[in-house]
């Protein structure tokens, strides 16, 4: 089988796995418990914080373990957004926009900026929607389904600049242990999730600068520093810091091998009719194109007889038929329809996206040889 759809979730790292093994066969204690085995945890529990903040550049924080991506960017949404106006951008993944139209039923005053056909923000359009009333901010730093990267740094700080008192927060989950994350100091709040580098389901963090207030989103034992209640998954935890402590140790040298591999994919798809969605500029690690009048989702199945999977989009949007985000690129069905999206891992290799890209070519044609569509190949 090969794999393409890594940015929907990525093959277990059986190395960490391995390794965090120990935590529920040995180190099985709640870390709540006051005998010392419970309390140990509580220690070990400090080691994969600082692990992560290690992750982003930062030396303080804190870090909130939650149980997914998604929970992340509810808590940082709902936490910060009472004070007053809140902005996001259209291509956010859908646990903000699905957050910021329930602040918007509450009565909240919510912008959305658009964002450019690769799914970049349009800065200084959204620049012009903060104003000194502006209390929350939400730029996603990788598009989940573009690999489009926005400056967050840059674009903090120029938030920081009109409106002081606003939290700033980028969901960062097609981030980090795939392209260099240092968070500066205007960037508040980051999301992350454990299962998009080699962890495990059910595992996410909210990295919170030092000054950055959160607020409890769930309430009960008082874990989590009292910022997140329920007993904490010891077992995911460690695992998301074995994994992504793999992943970080040859970063930039993945990063290079895979975008020559991306780079290979595009130019031989283009040649062969496709759009090509995702910028030059692009996380390398995911690459979304069009088929055009062929239905990207027939395409799907037709390359997973062959044993290739691949994705049509958000794992999360699924149900729909076409890209919540890609239509805000401002592309129209003629695209829509035939979109795939193909994302890398550090264990794809070459031959594989070489194999896959032969089958998903050979089977593109045949459909339009069916459908009787001409293609203008470059």
């Amino acid at each position: 089988m090969i794999y393409l759809d890594n940015a929907a979730t990525t093959r277990p790292s059986e190395s960490a796995l391995k390794k965090a093994n120990i935590y529920l066969t040995e180190k099985y204690f709640n870390p709540s418990a006051k005998y010392r085995h419970g309390i140990g945890l509580t220690g070990e529990l400090q080691q994969s914080r600082e692990a992560l903040l290690r992750a982003v550049g930062l030396k303080t924080g804190t870090v909130i373990f939650t149980s997914c991506g998604s929970e992340a960017d509810n808590t940082a949404v709902f936490c910060h957004s009472g004070k007053g106006k809140c902005v996001t951008t259209e291509g956010e993944h859908s646990a903000v926009i699905a957050s910021f139209k329930e602040l918007s039923s509450r009565g909240v005053e919510t912008a959305l900026c658009p964002i450019d056909k690769c799914g970049k923000v349009n800065v200084e359009k959204f620049l012009s929607m903060i104003d000194e009333r502006t209390a929350f901010v939400s730029v996603m730093h990788v598009n989940n389904e573009t690999g489009a990267v926005n400056d967050i740094n840059a674009i903090a700080k120029r938030v920081k600049e009109i409106a002081p008192r606003c939290i700033f927060h980028s969901d960062g989950v097609q981030a980090l242990g795939k392209i260099p994350v240092r968070l500066s100091p205007f960037v508040d709040l980051y999301s992350v999730s454990a299962h998009k580098v080699g962890g495990l389901k059910g595992v996410g963090a909210l990295i919170s600068q030092k000054a950055t207030a959160v607020h409890p989103f769930i309430f009960g034992g008082g874990q989590e520093g009292g910022l997140r209640s329920g007993t904490e998954n010891v077992f995911g935890i460690k695992n998301f810091e074995y994994a992504l402590t793999e992943k970080l140790q040859n970063l930039q040298g993945e990063y290079n091998r895979i975008s020559g591999i991306n780079k290979q994919m595009r130019a031989r798809l283009s040649e062969s009719g496709f759009t090509v969605i995702s910028g030059e500029d692009a996380s390398p690690y995911v690459l979304s194109v069009s088929a055009g009048a062929v239905r990207g989702e027939v395409l799907l199945h037709m390359l997973e007889e062959q044993g290739v999977l691949l994705g049509t989009g958000s794992a999360c949007s699924s149900k729909d038929r076409f890209s919540r985000v890609l239509r805000a690129c401002g592309y129209g069905e003629d695209v829509l329809d035939g979109v795939l999206r193909i994302s890398f891992s550090q264990e794809t290799t070459a031959e594989e996206v070489e194999r896959a890209t032969e089958l998903l070519i050979i089977a593109a044609d045949k459909l339009r040889k069916v459908m009787k569509v001409n293609v203008c190949k470059k």
